[in-house]
Parts: structure tokens; C-alpha cells; sequence
């Protein structure tokens, strides 16, 4: 029942004992305030899923008139830093959906994922990938398919050396 502590046995053995924050039904998981040690100002929440509980047991009845209200009350949420988080996910959402191709195999599109991580400046053209302007990968995306597209000094040598560690995992 919320706002009684328990103690929880997960299957890890671990052992957790807390104040129940919150049950759902739905997704089969209770969510536990536990106290940290050495301070009152701030809990731990934790959403454990039925599976992960081998045992549990109350410590303490939630008090009988109690109208089963939050023993902490949620805090409150800035709508406008929900609507900023909710754009920058879809920025990012749409970034990643820029960086698929569909015309290339699995093995190229992991390549070009290992590259934007690593450089940033990739684009596909076509099924070939381009890095900062300077090197092309070419099907099957090996280390011997990087190939510089224009020199411009030393610097290019280095960056197709950088490319190729990378293509190659």
C-alpha cells in the first residue's frame, strides 16, 4: 500500500527497504522513496518491475487514517523546460533520421553511425559516405575503400589515417 515502507528482496539479492511512492498496475512496478544515509533533504526513487522482486515484506502499515495521499508531494514542473526538452528531442530525432540510408547495407550504416561519433562532418552521397569534406568510403566499407578526395597538405594524410582506424572498428 503507498506511503508504507517495505522491504524489498530483489532477485540480485539485493535488498532495499523504502516508503512506497507509487504502484502501477500496468507496467507490473512500484516505485520506492529510499532515505539516503547521512541526509534528510533528499531521497532516492527507484521503479523496480515485479520480475526483478523475489521477495518483500512491510515493515510499517501506512497509518489507517491516513486518505492515502503522498507522504512527499510531487514537486513542481516548469512547463516551459518540458517544451524545451521536447524540442530538442525532436532536433535530435530528426538529426538521426538525416543520417540513415536507406540504400545502404547494415554493414555501411554502422560504419557511417561509428564516424558521425567520431568526426561530426558526415554526410552520405549517395551510397558512399563523406567525412569533413576530405575522405569517401566507398561499398563494402573497408579500410582499403577510403580514399582522399582532394589534397590539400599533410593534414589529409592524417585525417584518411583517422578514417580508416575508425572504418575498420
Amino acid at each position: 500500500p503507498v506511503n508504507s515502507v517495505i522491504s524489498v528482496t530483489l532477485t540480485t539479492s539485493e535488498v532495499l527497504e523504502g516508503t512506497v511512492y507509487t504502484t502501477d498496475e500496468f507496467s507490473s512496478s512500484i516505485v520506492l522513496r529510499i532515505a539516503l544515509p547521512h541526509t534528510t533533504l533528499s531521497s532516492e526513487m527507484r521503479i523496480i518491475h515485479a520480475s526483478a522482486v523475489s521477495s518483500c515484506r512491510i515493515v510499517k502499515q501506512e497509518a489507517e487514517n491516513s486518505s492515502n495521499a503522498l507522504s512527499v508531494p510531487l514537486s513542481a514542473v516548469s512547463q516551459k523546460s518540458l517544451e524545451e526538452r521536447e524540442k530538442r528531442a525532436i532536433l535530435l530525432a530528426e538529426e538521426s533520421f538525416g543520417h540513415i540510408n536507406e540504400k545502404a547495407s547494415p554493414q555501411g550504416q554502422a560504419v557511417f553511425d561509428r564516424l558521425v561519433k567520431a568526426c561530426n562532418q558526415v554526410v552520405w552521397k549517395g551510397e558512399s559516405i563523406l567525412v569533413l569534406n576530405q575522405v569517401r568510403v566507398d561499398p563494402p566499407y573497408g579500410r582499403n575503400n577510403c580514399q582522399l578526395v582532394a589534397t590539400t597538405g599533410n593534414l589529409d594524410k592524417g585525417s584518411l589515417e583517422r578514417v580508416q582506424k575508425i572504418v575498420a572498428g
